[in-house]
């Protein structure tokens, strides 16, 4: 096996993935990675020559030398090395995988699901059957080729110019209705992606605060813990306050960027830990972290939104205590008494 080229780096719209190819002379191939480099995904893409009649596999696994044997493979014979000007990567709306493509033909698809320790690659176009370095693209389509169709609808929207202002416009006259008017409007930042602001409303001796713009996208990895995603995909984050509200806007700052930064999902029931110093809190002293709940008694109701066919659920932070914290974990939400809590 000759020296590795890497043909192609290609990071995600929200900074937390990135697709490589890369190629030996033998094969390429196409790696899911994070931040750090370390790998969450594969794909093995093409051999350049002929196939083994057999895999062949070192200590470390297949996948330190992958080339594809003769029984997995459309092309036996092997194709010409693939080069960067005939690539393209097509992210999914929630960066956690993508498609891959040669020349405007579907090569490969990494989604996040794809896990090398437990035999899950990604799928090849050039792929026979199921094996350790690809499973076939082909027979995968059916449940594949919306959710690319999605990603690629999604993007072409996204990059519209009227795309954000649209759809700010629709949470705010949403939350107009079931909150009532907004005060003051703050940019979280919108260098980069997810786009998200924090709104301000008075309501009844305290002031309701909301992101606007997490749920203009679907949180990663949902769909590996919900059977119905298209109900928990997409959030918006709420906090109740009667105190300095832009001290409580720092829980945004905190959260409202984190599942596609870290690559998971928040939703009715988690918890999250303050990541500083308990007095730093912004809710007040004695508070360790919060609870996110979609309805807590005597708060505003924020459901009936949607977009893109999916419901947005807004959660509100609760704060919790150190002890709190410890029984969500250990027995849930469910006995924890929190009506009329507002700090």
């Amino acid at each position: 096996m000759g020296s590795t080229d890497v043909v192609l780096t290609d990071t995600s719209p929200y900074g937390s993935r990135a697709v490589t190819v890369e190629q030996d002379g033998a094969s390429s191939v196409a790696y899911l990675r994070d931040g750090g480099g370390g790998i969450h995904g594969a794909v093995w893409l093409a051999n350049h020559g002929p196939a083994p009649s057999y895999a062949t596999a070192g200590p470390e696994g297949p996948w330190r030398s992958p080339v594809m044997p003769v029984a997995h493979t459309r092309v036996p014979e092997g194709t010409a090395p693939i080069t960067a000007g005939e690539l393209e990567v097509l992210w999914f709306e929630e960066g956690d995988g993508a498609a891959l493509y040669r020349n405007g033909e579907l090569l490969a698809v990494i989604p996040g699901w794809s896990d090398l320790e437990h035999g899950m690659p990604g799928y090849a176009r050039d792929a026979v059957g199921e094996s350790p370095l690809a499973w076939s693209l082909q027979e995968a389509l059916e449940g594949l080729a919306p959710r690319i169709a999605k990603a690629r609808s999604y993007w072409e929207w996204r990059g519209g110019d009227s795309a954000w202002p649209s759809f700010q416009q629709f949470v705010m006259s949403h939350l107009d209705v079931r909150v009532g008017g907004a005060g003051r409007y703050w940019d979280l930042g919108a260098d980069h992606l997810p786009t998200v602001g924090v709104t301000e409303r008075p309501k009844d001796g305290y002031t309701v605060l909301s992101t606007v713009g997490m749920s203009c996208q679907r949180m990663p990895t949902v769909e590996q813990y919900i059977e119905r995603p298209d109900t928990y995909a997409r959030v918006e984050l709420a906090v109740a306050t009667r105190g300095e509200p832009t001290d409580a806007a720092r829980l945004f700052l905190w959260l409202a960027r984190y599942p596609w930064r870290s690559v998971t999902w928040l939703g009715h029931g988690h918890t999250a830990r303050w990541y500083d110093e308990p007095a730093s809190f912004p809710l007040g002293a004695g508070y360790d972290g919060v609870l996110m709940l979609d309805t807590v008694p005597g708060l505003p109701d924020l459901s009936g939104f949607a977009f893109s066919g999916d419901e947005v659920r807004w959660l509100w932070l609760v704060p919790v205590t150190e002890q709190e914290l410890q029984h969500v974990a250990e027995h849930g939400h469910q006995r924890l008494t929190l009506a009329g809590r507002i700090p």
